[in-house]
This record gives structure tokens, sequence and C-alpha cells, in this order.
């Protein structure tokens, strides 16, 4: 298991995302993350020379995730809305 340490700034958007998402833990939270960025088909490794940390991408992963919203309403919940058809 990997640890990290959080900005201040990743740590509030974690706490934002545990607060009021499905997750029930911060580990859930950063997979989902990273799963969002995988599915978006973003790749750590093409950004070049960025000197990001971890918990900086995590924050940027989350900060996306947040845009990703449809009228208040989640894509991962119109999905799953969508199996049921």
């Amino acid at each position: 298991m990997s640890t990290m340490r959080l900005t201040g700034h990743s740590e509030e958007l974690l706490q934002q995302q545990l607060a009021r998402g499905p997750y029930r833990s911060p580990e859930e939270v950063i997979e989902r993350a990273l799963e969002t960025l995988a599915e978006k088909g973003l790749d750590l490794s093409s950004a070049g020379n960025s000197t990001k940390t971890p918990a900086e991408a995590v924050a940027d992963i989350l900060e996306i995730q947040k845009r990703n919203r449809l009228g208040g309403l989640k894509i991962k919940d119109l999905v799953q809305e969508g199996r049921k058809y």
C-alpha cells in the first residue's frame, strides 16, 4: 500500500467527495478518480515534464469529475438508470 501526502486543497476536495458522494473511504475516492482518468483516456506519463504531485493530480481529476454533471445529475447515475432498460 502506498502513502500519499495531500495538500490542504487536495484534502478539502477529498473530504467533500466523502461527504457528498457514495464513497466510504479515501481509497474509494482515489480509485474512482483514477478510473475516471483511465476512462477519459488520459495518461499521467503523457503529461510530459509535469511537476505535479500525485495529490495534485488527484485533485485535478476530482475537479474534472465535478464538471461532469448534467443539471445536477451525475453521469454515473444516468448510466445506472440506462442499464435498467
